[in-house]
Parts: structure tokens; C-alpha cells; sequence
């Protein structure tokens, strides 16, 4: 396979270009941590974005950071971090659930467009790319949105880049909005809840006045023997919801104990703050009782989003069904199910649930067999998938970028 590693945009323009000329599709990768996502694709040559990893400028008081494509997430949270700052949508790292090196990449980040369990407040990916520097399948450069937030010139037309997987265009520098970190965090934990009623506290709790940021649900689990980031909090595969409350260090104390005895129906809520709530948040967003390292590491895994008030009795019939495990974040609103190991990774019964609801399933990690023989992604209803080819096709036209990624059995 053909890997063209790029310095600049205008190298960019020139490998597109040429690919469009030769009609032989590119996968753009910049460290090709997820590239287990998606549909094997129809291409053997691969544009790396990898050497276009520079810091453009950070601007700490405007809370507004320029980066290029490539530059290395984990760098970045911590060039932030430094400033005491953050991406407020909470970036997942795919590592450890597809047991991959951590080398996650801005552009990557934006074109998965996952977020964390911080999504329900603070919105995705998309709500915080102010603009972006791309080329398209026509071999053109072009910009989208700027950088201040009131900036309206094709605002919106870089929100599609978020979750395309580079099957748009291909990105080259980006803006992003930061946020100050909270002075202080607490998070409640209830023990023993079943799913059902797990969600009925969590969606008190969010429909309170609390401000609550976060909230998950890990049920009763056989295979959860002992999960990175709950220490001593939870017992061996003991059921856990966990409810976040942020700010400055007084008006979360006060929150809490507000939310707790709202809670108090539920049972008795225990505290648990700072270092050790942000370790069992990080374990939520990086799904880590899924890790490929763990007992459930050759399970397939899917990333189910739907209404809230349908997700405990979705999960709890899907696992029920299968015989998996679930865990519920964003109040049941996300629900990622591992499932034994299927030829079809129990996709009828997935769909069929996930449908049965209005909500959609996604496939993140499965062997490459299991891949091509099933839909990755969700599939769309005819009207929505004729308007997103069109959207798809006035980007890139000879499917040039990503081909077959998110479509199986793609015209190669």
C-alpha cells in the first residue's frame, strides 16, 4: 500500500488531486488509531496526515485553540491542561476499547465526533469546532467558520465535518473553543440500583435544578470482576449510578447535598470528589469495563444512542437477549452494549431494538470479518440517506476520500 505523507495543505491539494486524475481512493489517516472503526476500505494508498501536528495558536484569554490536523490529542489536553483548561465536550480515547497506542489525533477526534459523558450539558465535537481548513474531493482548498464564536460565514458548514469520518473532505487545521476546567467536582453514587430504577434516579437528578453534568449507570455484572477507575468505590460487579455535579468548590458541595436528599427515595447516596470522581468519569467515557484488555475484550462492542427514557428497557432486553453487558451513560440517552462474540455481532436483534425506539446503533469495535459482513453503521431511511449522499456527493464527488468506510460493499 501507497502511504503519502503530506507537510502542508497545498500537499494535500496535489495528492488529491492526483488521486482524482489516477480515480484511486485515498484512507486518510494521521496515526490510524481508528482505523478498527468502519468498513474495510476500497483503497491501497493511504494519505497521512501525521507531520501536520502543529500548534497554530492558543489564545488562553479568547479560549480558542488552532491546531492542525495531525497534532496529537493527548499533547494537546495537556498544552490546555497546563492553562487549566479543557475541551468541555470530554474527548473519548478509543484506545483502550480497541486496544490500539494512544496516538488519537485532533482531526481524528473531530471526524469520530465521539464525546464524553459531558455531552448532555456541554453538546459534541461539532458544538465546539468553530472553523476548519480543508480540502475537498475536487482537490480545492477551502475555509469554513472563523475564529470567534459569533462568526456566522459557513458556520455551520464545518459542523458537518464532525463525525464524517473524513468522508467529506480532508481536514487540515481546525479552531476549537476551550473552557475553564471546574474549580471543583463531586460525584453521588447509589449502589445496588436495577436498571429501571437506575433510570429514574438519573432522570430525576438531571431534571432537577442541581446542574448535574454527568450521569451513568453500570448495572449488576457478572464479567465485571474489578474496572480501571473504580478502585475501592464499587464491589466485584456490584450495580452503580453515578450522578456529576461541577463548579466552584462551595456551590458544588451545596448541589450535592441538595441532589441528595432529592435522592433519598433511591437510597443513600455517597460522595466521592476530585481525583477520584474525574478517574470514574474517565472509566465512563473510555468505556474502559469493554477494554480490549479485559475479560470482554473479544466481545464486539456497539454504541447505541436513544431517547433516555427508553434506554434501561432497551439495554436490559439486549442483554437479557444476548447474554452481554450494558452500561448506561448520559441518564440511559447512551448505551454501549459488549455482546458474545456472533458472526453478525447480534446486529438484527441491535437494529431491531435500537429502531424499535427511534435511535441508532453504531458497530465501534468487531474483527474484520464481522465488519464486512454487516452494516457499521447505522443504516438511514431512504429520504436521509439520498440527502446525505448528495451532501456526501457535493463535497467529493468520485469518492475519492474514505471510500466504502461508512457504506458496505462500496464501489471499489
Amino acid at each position: 500500500m501507497d502511504t503519502l505523507r503530506v507537510r502542508d495543505a497545498k500537499d494535500v491539494e496535489e495528492v488529491v488531486r492526483a488521486a482524482i486524475a489516477n480515480e484511486q481512493p485515498l484512507e486518510i489517516i494521521g496515526h490510524g488509531s481508528k482505523r478498527s472503526i468502519g468498513h474495510a476500505m476500497a483503497t491501497n494508498a493511504v494519505l497521512d496526515l501525521s507531520a501536520l501536528n502543529a500548534v497554530t495558536s492558543y489564545e488562553p484569554n479568547e479560549l480558542i485553540v488552532t491546531l492542525q490536523a495531525g497534532a496529537p490529542l493527548a499533547d494537546v489536553l495537556s498544552l490546555i491542561d497546563a492553562k487549566n483548561q479543557q475541551f468541555a465536550f470530554e474527548p473519548i480515547n478509543t484506545a483502550p476499547l480497541l486496544g490500539t497506542p494512544a496516538l488519537g489525533t485532533i482531526g481524528g477526534m473531530i471526524a469520530a465526533g465521539l464525546a464524553g459523558p459531558r455531552r448532555i450539558k456541554a453538546g459534541g465535537a461539532r458544538d465546539h469546532l468553530l472553523g476548519a481548513h480543508a480540502v475537498s474531493g475536487f482537490g480545492d482548498s477551502f475555509k469554513t467558520g472563523g475564529k470567534v464564536v459569533k462568526n456566522v460565514t459557513g458556520y455551520d458548514l464545518c459542523k458537518l465535518l464532525a463525525g464524517s469520518w473524513g468522508t467529506l473532505s480532508v481536514m487540515t487545521e481546525v479552531t476549537l473553543k476551550v473552557m475553564p476546567k471546574p474549580e471543583a467536582e463531586r460525584t453521588l453514587l447509589l449502589r445496588g440500583l436495577d436498571d429501571a430504577t437506575a433510570n429514574k434516579a438519573m432522570t430525576a437528578a438531571l431534571g432537577s435544578p442541581f446542574d448535574v453534568s454527568a450521569a451513568a449507570h453500570l448495572p449488576k455484572s457478572a464479567f465485571r470482576a474489578s474496572t480501571d477507575g473504580l478502585g475501592d468505590i464499587a464491589g466485584q460487579g456490584e450495580a452503580l449510578t453515578a450522578l456529576r455535579l461541577e463548579g466552584i468548590t462551595a456551590s458544588a458541595a451545596h448541589r450535592a447535598g441538595s441532589l441528595r436528599e432529592l435522592l433519598a427515595p433511591f437510597g443513600t447516596a455517597t460522595l466521592i470528589d476530585d481525583a477520584a470522581s474525574a478517574a470514574l468519569w474517565a472509566m465512563v467515557r473510555d468505556v474502559l469495563p469493554f477494554a480490549a484488555s479485559g475479560a470482554l475484550g473479544a466481545w464486539p462492542v456497539w454504541r447505541i444512542v436513544c431517547p433516555p427514557a427508553s434506554g434501561a428497557a432497551l439495554g436490559a432486553q439486549l442483554a437479557r437477549e444476548t447474554g452481554g453487558d450494558v452500561i448506561y451513560d448520559w441518564g440511559g440517552g447512551l448505551i454501549w452494549a459488549a455482546l458474545p462474540p456472533k458472526g453478525d455481532a447480534h446486529a438484527p436483534a441491535v437494529r431491531l431494538h435500537a429502531n424499535a425506539v427511534g435511535g441508532h446503533a453504531t458497530l465501534i469495535r468487531a474483527a474484520e470479518d464481522v465488519r464486512r459482513a454487516i452494516d457499521v453503521f447505522h443504516p438511514q431511511a431512504p429520504g436521509v440517506a439520498a440527502l446525505s449522499e448528495r451532501v456526501r456527493a457535493s463535497f467529493d464527488p468520485k469518492t475519492i476520500l474514505n471510500r466504502g468506510r461508512q457504506t458496505r460493499g462500496a464501489v471499489a
